[in-house]
């Protein structure tokens, strides 16, 4: 991609992350709809051999575009009659999701804790030529005030109990009456099943799978729908 095409704010942001990293832009067709991703261009020698599923305190989720965020951009790009409804994307790293439903006509909130992330996303939406997406910081344990949404969603993003309650307290604040939370994640995640057990007396939840082969092996993705029950 031409950096000289982003407007001169997100290519100021770009030239300030490329002082610290290695970049490139992932180009991602979900159906009819393209959108384009900056990440770090040398993730193994960033993540200096880390293992998500070996210590999940010490892994960055961030920096890498998970399986689980293709499979959930292609389940949203598949609501019907995005035209003015709003998403917000929790925990979005990347922000493949949320991007992709932009793109396809949702009013898109991408949220994250840290100002680096929120860079890396400014200049997705940017290099992506969206204008109906906004980045804001979101921490779980002091969530700001914000309009309810009528979709939520987020992929990889259960992974220590101690969170389980502040995400289901995003959940409640955030979500609209009569809306729907689509979650994402690798079939390996413990944390899973312990979180939709706790969240089963809120909701009620729907679940499918879907198997990708990568790298010679196959990887499985858990898609949730949560929907809230009636009182």
């Amino acid at each position: 991609m031409d950096i000289r095409t982003l407007p001169e704010a997100e290519r100021e942001i770009y030239n300030r992350i490329r002082s610290r990293y290695k970049l490139t832009f992932d180009k991602l067709k979900v159906k009819d709809r393209s959108i384009r991703l900056l990440k770090v261009a040398d993730i193994e020698e960033f993540l200096e051999g880390k293992d998500p599923f070996a210590d999940v305190t010490e892994f960055p989720f961030w920096v890498k575009l998970w399986e689980a965020a293709m499979i959930l951009s292609y389940a949203l790009a598949s609501l019907p009659d995005p035209k003015g409804q709003t998403l917000l994307e929790i925990g979005a790293g990347l922000g493949a999701p949320g991007i992709t439903a932009a793109a396809c006509g949702f009013d898109v909130t991408l949220t994250d804790y840290e100002d680096i992330i929120m860079d890396f996303q400014k200049v997705s939406v940017a290099a992506s030529g969206l204008t109906n997406v906004r980045c804001a910081h979101l921490d779980w344990l002091d969530p700001p005030e914000m309009a309810p949404f009528d979709i939520l969603t987020a992929a990889e993003v259960l992974f220590r109990e101690e969170f389980f309650e502040p995400l289901l307290d995003v959940f409640r604040r955030y979500l609209k009456p009569g809306g729907t939370i689509y979650l994402a994640h690798d079939a390996r995640r413990k944390c899973l099943p312990l979180f939709m057990e706790r969240a089963r007396s809120e909701y009620n939840i729907a679940g499918s799978k879907q198997t990708i082969h990568k790298d010679g092996q196959d990887i499985t993705i858990i898609i949730n729908r949560l929907r809230a029950k009636e009182e």
